[in-house]
C-alpha cells in the first residue's frame, strides 16, 4: 500500500530506510544469533559468551546490509518483487561469506563452512523478508485501507449546524461572504469524502485548515485569532491527509469557544533536517464546558501516523499554564521523481 511503504508504489518489499524496519530486522536477526548460540553450547554461561562472539560478527554485517539496501531501494523496486528478492539473497550470501573470510582469525575454532554460512544467511534473510511480507499483508490492502478510512477524522456535527446558521446570517448582509463560506464548506467536505489513503502535499493540508478557520471566523469573529508560522515550511513535503484540520478543530472547540474573550491559535510548521515538525498551541481553560474529545482526535492521528510512518513519527500533547500544545514529528518525504 502506498502510504504504508511511503513510496507511492505498491510493492511488498519493506522500506529499509525506515527506522522501524531497521529495528525489527536487527531484532529478528539477533534472535537467530541467540538461537544459534544456544544450540552450539551446553550451558547458559557459555551461550552468553558465544552470543557475544557471534553478535560481534553479525552486527556489522547487518548494519552494512541495511545501509546498502536502503541506498539501493529505488533500483530494487524497479526490478520487481521476485527479482529483487533474488538480488537481496545473493548480496547477503556474498556479504556474509566475505565477512567470514575477513574474521576467520578472530573466531578460531568457531568458523562455519561456506555452505553453512550460505544456508544460515538465506534462512535469516528469508525469515526477515517473510515477516515483513506477512506484516504488509496484515496491514494492506484490506485491513489497513479499511482502518485508515475508518480512522479519518470526521468534522463534528456541531460544526455543520453552526456553519449553516452562520452562512444563513450572511445571506442578506454579505452575499459574497456567504458565497465564499459555502465554497469553503464544499471544499472541506469534498476532502472528507475523498480517498485519503495516500500522503498529501502539506500545502493542501494548510489550505484545508485555513478554509475551516475562515468558516469558524464567521461565527466567532474577533474572538478567533490565528498565527501561522510557516517560514521554514518545505512546499514539497507530504503528510497524512486530515492531520492538521482535526487539531485546528479541537483548538477551536476546546480552546476558543469556551473562552469568553477568545484567544489565539498558533500553528508552527517547519523542516529540521530530515524531519517535519508541526506544533499547534491554543488556550485551554480550566473549566471547559465541552465534553472532552481531544484524546479521541489525538489517538486517531497518532494511529494514522504509525500506519504511515511506523516508528519514525511521534506525537506529544500537554497542557501547561492554561495552554494546550500538541507537537507532531514525522519524516520529511517528497513525491518520488
Amino acid at each position: 500500500m502506498a502510504s504504508i511503504n511511503q513510496t507511492g508504489a505498491g510493492i511488498r518489499l519493506p522500506n529499509f530506510c525506515n527506522l522501524g524496519v531497521m529495528l525489527r530486522s536487527l531484532l529478528v536477526a539477533n534472535l537467530f544469533v541467540l538461537a544459534a548460540a544456544l544450540v552450539r553450547t551446553a550451558s547458559l554461561e557459555a551461550a552468553g559468551q558465544e552470543f557475544l562472539l557471534l553478535a560481534a560478527f553479525c552486527e556489522p554485517v547487518l548494519i552494512v546490509s541495511l545501509v546498502v539496501l536502503c541506498a539501493a531501494r529505488g533500483p530494487l523496486h524497479r526490478l520487481g518483487y521476485v527479482p529483487s528478492i533474488v538480488v537481496i539473497a545473493i548480496f547477503e550470501v556474498a556479504l556474509a561469506a566475505g565477512a567470514v573470510r575477513m574474521t576467520a582469525e578472530l573466531l578460531p575454532g568457531r568458523n562455519l563452512s561456506m555452505p553453512q554460512v550460505a544456508l544460515l544467511t538465506l534462512l535469516v534473510t528469508a525469515a526477515i523478508l517473510f515477516y515483513f511480507d506477512l506484516r504488509s499483508r496484515a496491514l494492506s490492502p484490506a485491513v489497513a485501507e479499511a482502518r485508515i478510512q475508518a480512522l479519518q477524522a470526521r468534522i463534528r456535527p456541531h460544526f455543520l449546524y453552526n456553519s449553516i446558521n452562520a452562512v444563513i446570517s450572511l445571506v442578506r448582509a454579505d452575499p459574497r461572504g456567504a458565497e465564499r463560506a459555502l465554497e469553503d464548506m464544499a471544499d472541506l467536505f469534498r476532502v472528507l469524502m475523498a480517498d485519503n489513503r495516500t500522503l498529501a502535499p502539506i500545502g493542501q493540508e494548510i489550505e484545508l485548515a485555513r478554509q475551516y478557520l475562515a468558516i469558524e471566523a464567521i461565527r466567532l469573529g474577533d474572538r478567533l485569532k490565528v498565527s501561522w508560522r510557516t517560514e521554514g515550511l518545505p512546499a514539497d513535503a507530504l503528510v497524512p491527509p486530515m492531520v492538521l484540520q482535526p487539531l485546528v478543530e479541537n483548538a477551536v472547540y476546546h480552546g476558543i469557544e469556551p473562552t469568553p474573550a477568545g484567544g489565539e491559535i498558533a500553528i508552527d510548521i517547519a523542516r529540521s533536517g530530515g524531519q517535519l515538525t508541526m506544533t499547534l498551541t491554543n488556550p485551554f481553560p480550566a473549566e471547559n464546558r465541552h465534553a472532552p474529545g481531544n484524546r479521541m482526535a489525538i489517538a486517531n492521528i497518532r494511529e494514522r501516523l504509525q500506519l504511515h510512518f511506523d516508528a519514525e513519527a511521534s506525537m506529544k500533547s500537554e497542557v501547561s499554564d492554561g495552554t494546550y500544545t500538541v507537537t507532531i514529528r514525522m519524516p520529511y518525504l517528497t513525491a518520488p521523481t
